[in-house]
């Protein structure tokens, strides 16, 4: 599958800082990239410095004096990515709490409505399907800092918010679970998506409990414990201000269907 993506971001910066955003694709095996990136900041075009994370995800690092930056990125993605085993210290970190998916908080709740122990390769998407029908769809309802229990609690969220409770919950029954920043061709409204994923028979398998954007069709970007890990843009230093951002995904021809129920991974 052909997939073509993109993303510009304007920034204005009230004062030195460091920039760090997360918006290329991540650089798995068994895809051909075809991409670019421009940083401009008042006409002067500037080399951000590539930082490579966990799971081929990939940290762009910028020094920026005050001023209006444009980031502009572009890629084309061939191919189909190679599943990679999980370590056995993934396997560990993803069973823990996090900021964002208080599955500590939730243990006792979640054991009493979908059991614990329980040898069930169905759990991942049985517990994506509850989300999906107890959490709405509502833009703006949350706030940066809310995480899986707030999001419980509200009744409503983004596509962050019913990750992070998915993953929270399938932690608090013992599977493994984590979220992923995609571009998501088809998604409505467009904008840089978020997915969880749950460790299911030895592999890494895509829930999406908001069933906006078919899972085949997906463009990895950055992979980790919640939203702390996988944020498309963080500031570190003066004040900034995020004037626009855009984002665009397509697939060359039509969208794959998808039921939303049989695994499937991230390609």
């Amino acid at each position: 599958m052909k997939r073509d993506v993109s993303a510009t971001l304007e920034i204005a910066v009230h004062a030195d800082t460091v920039l760090q955003w997360q918006i290329a694709v991540a650089r798995q095996p068994g895809i051909d990239l075809v991409e670019s990136m421009t940083c401009v900041l008042d006409g002067e075009f500037l080399t951000p410095r590539e930082v490579i994370g966990p799971h081929h995800s990939r940290l762009h690092v910028l020094e920026a004096r005050a001023g209006t930056l444009r980031l502009d990125y572009q890629a084309t993605v061939f191919g189909t990515a190679v599943p990679e085993p999980a370590s056995d210290y993934e396997i560990a970190l993803y069973r823990r709490p996090s900021r964002y998916a208080e599955s500590d908080k939730l243990l006792g709740y979640a054991a009493a409505e979908f059991g614990y122990g329980i040898i069930d390769p169905d759990m991942p998407a049985r517990v994506a399907a509850w989300v999906g029908r107890r959490i709405s769809y509502v833009s703006g309802s949350s706030a940066p800092i809310d995480g899986a229990v707030e999001t419980l609690l509200s009744g409503t969220g983004v596509c962050r918010d019913f990750s992070h409770l998915v993953v929270a919950l399938l932690r608090a029954v013992g599977v493994p679970a984590r979220v992923a920043a995609v571009y998501a061709p088809g998604c409505v409204p467009m904008d840089f998506h978020a997915v969880a994923e749950a460790y299911v028979d030895g592999a890494w398998r895509s829930l999406d409990p908001t069933c906006l954007a078919p899972r085949s069709s997906l463009v990895r970007i950055a992979t980790g414990r919640d939203a702390s890990d996988i944020a498309f843009l963080d500031n570190h230093g003066g004040d900034i201000t995020l004037n626009s951002m855009s984002v665009q995904a397509f697939v060359d021809g039509p969208l794959p269907y998808d039921d939303f129920v049989q695994p499937i991974s991230i390609e």
